[in-house]
């Protein structure tokens, strides 16, 4: 297991990603002075993203599946936890975007390899 985001674990058989990008931002109250910097005032934690990418190959896994259970978690509108597989949990994300490329077709159109990409949001814990 590489990662699992509520019960969808992030693996060979289903997505393995290729590339985890995670953002945190922090928040500060800025204050205009004459002559010299800003004066600054931490006001609390900004937003946390996490975005996924990878490809998938028919030849090792249904991406597609996978793509329709992440799509469908999506459209729930849950918050869901995020933890790596070294048991590390990055708190309760919602899904914000799910893309998909399709390239290399087999004769009935299906796609021999599929470039996807996950962008998550991270919540409060009291929302999820």
């Amino acid at each position: 297991m590489m990662m699992s985001l509520g019960m969808f674990v992030f693996s060979l058989p289903t997505l393995a990603y290729e590339d985890l990008q995670r953002r945190s931002d922090y928040n500060h109250a800025k204050s205009a002075r004459i002559g010299a910097r800003d004066a600054t005032q931490f006001v609390g934690v900004g937003a946390e993203t996490v975005s996924l990418s990878g490809t998938t190959f028919a030849e090792i896994a249904d991406g597609a599946v996978s793509l329709g259970k992440l799509r469908d978690m999506a459209a729930s509108g849950d918050a869901w936890p995020l933890v790596d597989g070294a048991g590390r949990i990055y708190g309760a994300f919602v899904i914000e975007g799910v893309d998909e490329k399709q390239k290399e077709f087999l004769s009935d159109g299906t796609p021999r390899k599929i470039d996807f990409a996950l962008d998550l949001y991270r919540v409060d814990e009291e929302a999820a």
